[in-house]
C-alpha cells in the first residue's frame, strides 16, 4: 500500500517560513521527503 504522506518528489511553497507554523510545516514537509521552496521577510532566521 502507498504511504499517503510520502511527498517525495513534489515541490512544497512554504510562506512564512521564517517563524511560527511556517517553519514547523516547512520541517513537516521535508521530513515526509518533499523539496521546500521558503519564501520569507527576514531572511536571516
Amino acid at each position: 500500500m502507498k504511504n499517503l504522506f510520502d511527498l517525495t518528489e513534489r515541490v512544497a511553497i512554504v510562506t512564512g517560513a521564517s517563524s511560527g507554523l511556517g517553519v514547523d510545516f516547512a520541517r513537516a514537509l521535508a521530513n515526509q521527503g518533499a523539496n521546500i521552496a521558503l519564501v520569507a521577510r527576514c531572511e536571516e532566521k
